[in-house]
């Protein structure tokens, strides 16, 4: 399993990142796939999920109406578009997915948010 952040960067108050997760190594339509995110001190926070098949999506409710993920099974990637970005964004974003055998991340990527 292989997860592959990208996108991340510095972005002004009021701005939008998308951020992209290219996953490898398993069948991506048949799993979940969530976004949390981290800074230095902090525990890892959960962001948003999206089920493999048809299903609700969920947000922290720090994020919900501002931030959207959602999923390209034909590329195996899946997405976090972020707008109305708050400074209290900042952090370090990292993709995940789970199976029988446990769970996987990615590197992460930066996101910045300050003017």
């Amino acid at each position: 399993v292989q997860l592959v952040e990208s996108g991340g960067g510095l972005v002004q108050p009021g701005g939008s990142l998308r951020l992209s997760c290219a996953a490898s190594g398993f069948t991506f339509s048949n799993y979940h796939m969530s976004w949390y995110r981290q800074t230095p001190g902090k525990e890892r926070e959960f962001v948003a999920t999206i089920p493999s098949a048809d299903g609700s999506t969920n947000y922290a409710d720090s994020v919900k109406g501002r931030f959207t993920i959602s999923r390209d099974n034909a590329k195996n990637t899946v997405y976090l578009q972020m707008n109305s970005l708050k400074p209290e964004d900042t952090a370090t974003y990292y993709c995940r997915t789970s199976n029988r055998f446990g769970g996987y991340w990615g590197q992460g990527t930066q996101v910045t948010v300050s003017s």
